[in-house]
């Protein structure tokens, strides 16, 4: 067992990193890829994997790997930019459309993420998108390669959430003009809804949901249909958050870490009308991708969130209670995990990070 001391909703105590003999599922390798960054599941059980330097593949569940699917956007790629997450549409099987988000270059030296909708066609040996459209772009694009964010999500009443990183500049985070650091509500065509908090306010302040995020890097709904999102704190305060309509959740003027030069951050608690994570982290776990299991090939985990962590190396297991959650297992993965999801039969599937990062697939021990 591999032991550490982790600050667990402000109090120090000790946990332990489950090791691979003690894991209670199997993980099988089943393709490696030059710095995967997401994954998501089609109808048909195939998985469409994206690779930070633009290629987006089709792969089957036995590790069969398509050629570079054709009219992908052109990325920015370098430090944290590139392209990012993938999801299809709730009708997929009938629109075949599908949404990717991913860094763009602007006008001296400046970069921002964006988010096309597309039609995925199909050939045996890859596929094309077609009718490609911007539908979302960061607002400004500033200079920079980090805390993109670009987490793309449904929910369950078919509005596209995507979560938008404050691009390390701090103060876009509390801007009500820009669409950094905000977690953003939009229908799935790239409009608006009529009913977003501050959509009177017209322009991208119409599009925000909730503000005073850092770099949330996974978004998730629950059975509930509530929003949970995972994001990187500065020097320590990860965050798992509940994502309220209209909510600030304080950064940077509160984190529960430090600024990476030594100057202190008040902690939430000295802040009570910004909303408090519901869980954080110091040291760190980093995470880089999150989901809300449903499946039944891990009965007992019906219901439980599972984040990856990068620096911390982890799949780290969390249970919910109502509007409170709480970590109650990590598993040490020993490399650097950068997604993770929930396949079609209900076992677990993980990217891992960088090049040469392998796609993981974890089902229970058996006999």
């Amino acid at each position: 067992m591999k032991r550490f001391v982790v600050i667990f909703a402000g109090l120090s105590v000790m946990a332990c990193a489950t090791a691979q003999e003690e894991w209670p599922f199997e993980a099988a390798e089943v393709a490696r890829f030059d710095e995967p960054w997401a994954m998501t599941f089609m109808p048909d059980g195939r998985l469409l994997v994206t690779e930070k330097k633009g290629r987006l593949l089709l792969v089957t569940q036995d590790g069969r790997k398509s050629a570079p699917i054709a009219g992908t956007p052109t990325v920015d790629y370098g430090g944290q930019g590139g392209l990012g997450d993938v999801i299809v549409h709730p009708n997929y099987a009938k629109n075949s459309i599908i949404y990717l988000s991913y860094v763009e270059a602007g006008n001296d030296d400046t970069r921002g993420a964006a988010v096309v909708k597309a039609e995925l066609k199909l050939t045996e040996d890859g596929g094309s998108l077609n009718n490609v459209k911007v539908i979302w772009r960061q607002q400004p694009k500033v200079t920079g390669r980090g805390h993109f964010g670009h987490r793309l999500a449904f929910s369950p009443d078919g509005y596209l959430f995507i979560s938008s990183g404050d691009r390390q500049k701090f103060d876009p985070a509390q801007n009500m003009r820009a669409n950094l650091g905000k977690i953003l509500r939009l229908n799935d065509d790239g409009s608006v809804p009529a009913d977003n908090p501050f959509v009177d306010e017209g322009g991208v302040t119409a599009q925000i949901w909730s503000l005073g995020h850092r770099n949330p890097l996974g978004i998730a709904f629950d059975a509930d249909g509530q929003l949970w999102n995972i994001e990187m704190g500065p020097k320590g305060g990860d965050e798992l958050n509940r994502v309220l309509r209209g909510r600030n959740y304080g950064y940077p003027i509160v984190s529960n870490g430090i600024h990476y030069d030594g100057r202190d951050i008040p902690n939430h608690d000295t802040r009570p009308e910004f909303e408090a994570p519901k869980d954080w982290w110091t040291p760190v776990i980093s995470p880089a991708s999150f989901i809300i299991y449903s499946g039944h090939l891990f009965p007992e985990w019906r219901g439980n969130g599972f984040i990856t962590g990068l620096s911390s190396q982890s799949l780290v297991r969390m249970e919910f209670d109502g509007d409170s959650a709480r970590e109650v297992e990590r598993f040490a993965m020993g490399k650097r995990i950068r997604a993770v999801g929930q396949g079609p039969d209900g076992a677990i599937w993980l990217l891992e990070d960088k090049k040469g990062g392998r796609l993981l697939k974890l089902t229970p021990i058996t006999g």
